[in-house]
């Protein structure tokens, strides 16, 4: 396994009180060099190339993110640019395609601890603390170097929906995304399927404010395990958010540090065949944040190939989000 980190991310900075604030880059720093002491290999990452950007943002759209260079200004309400911003976000999108491509080559998961995080970044605008959607980028990436089935499967406790309206007709690639619903954006409802050739290809599990590992299992047991299986991707890229966290100051969910390993050691086990390349997003409680990245390290360097442990029992709102997912992807997935 490789990790894809630069002390560069550091240098977008947002206005004093923001939660996607400078510390974080220094969760991300301190977690590498921790790597690199023990002995695991590293690399910096270069920026995405602009028509890398260009494959998922319109040209408007790059060229407004830097016209920002050099200066502080507001996009909306929650996203902010420094000075260096335009090429920090340039530069997370860059790390996400260095850990598909290494991923592809190496056959071994790859990790892009990276911020601004990207999932909320549409095609023509950045919001929700988002610049550059860093794994659409590097999905269009793969999909331009041959690759046929993509899948993008997203543990941020906010709904992406910048990647799922990017590939939202695409056949090629899977979005499947579980989340607190109703919750920013608005977006992630489970009858939100795909259009046209993609109908299906998105995958929404909305899930109620306070689910806990239990719940999650549920979900990811029943529905992501079985999609992921029939789709039989040649490459799975995690949306790596850990603001579902039990301690993270912005949602309202309850999974633990355990569980979110849990929940990568699934996808490790489920991708078996595939390349897999993970990518941070969100996560705000900074002690919560390390400790996730630590412990889905450790699993995605394990060779153990068990089936997750049960962490207690789902409550009535996990199984009221299988019931929606079922009723809306039914037509789609056979076992689900």
């Amino acid at each position: 396994m490789i990790l894809i980190a630069s002390d560069r991310f550091g240098a977008h900075v947002t206005p004093p009180g923001h939660p996607e604030r400078i510390e974080r880059a220094e969760v991300f720093d301190r977690v590498a060099a921790e790597w690199r002491a023990r002995g695991g290999r590293s690399l910096a990452p270069a920026p995405a190339s602009r028509e890398a950007l260009l494959r998922v943002h319109t040209g408007d759209h790059v060229a407004a993110i830097e016209a920002t260079a050099g200066r502080a200004s507001m996009l909306d309400p929650d996203t902010f640019t420094s000075p260096e911003t335009a090429e920090v976000a340039q530069l997370a999108a860059g790390a996400a395609v260095a850990a598909v491509d290494h991923a592809l080559q190496a056959r071994e998961p790859a990790v892009a601890l990276v911020r601004p995080p990207g999932h909320h970044a549409e095609r023509d605008r950045a919001m929700g603390f988002c610049f550059y959607n860093n794994v659409a980028v590097a999905a269009a990436h793969a999909l331009a170097g041959g690759l046929s089935r993509v899948a993008i499967v997203d543990i941020d406790v906010h709904h992406g929906n910048g990647t799922q309206w990017i590939f939202y007709d695409d056949p090629r690639v899977l979005y499947v995304s579980s989340h607190q619903f109703p919750f920013y954006p608005g977006t992630g409802a489970a009858g939100e399927v795909g259009l046209g050739a993609g109908a299906g290809l998105t995958v929404n599990i909305p899930l109620e404010a306070g689910a806990t590992d239990a719940d999650y299992q549920l979900a990811y047991g029943a529905i992501v395990r079985p999609v992921l299986e029939q789709f039989a991707p040649e490459l799975v890229i995690v949306s790596a958010g850990f603001d579902a966290h039990e301690r993270d100051p912005l949602a309202s969910m309850r999974v633990s540090t355990e569980g979110y390993a849990s929940l990568l050691n699934g996808l490790r086990i489920w991708s078996a065949g595939s390349a897999l390349a993970v990518v941070t997003e969100g996560g705000y409680d900074l002690t919560a944040l390390g400790e996730c990245i630590e412990a889905s390290l450790l699993v995605l360097q394990s060779a153990d190939t068990a089936a997750w442990p049960a962490t207690g029992q789902p409550a009535p709102r996990g199984e009221r989000a299988l019931a929606a997912v079922r009723a809306a992807q039914a037509p789609y997935w056979r076992g689900i």
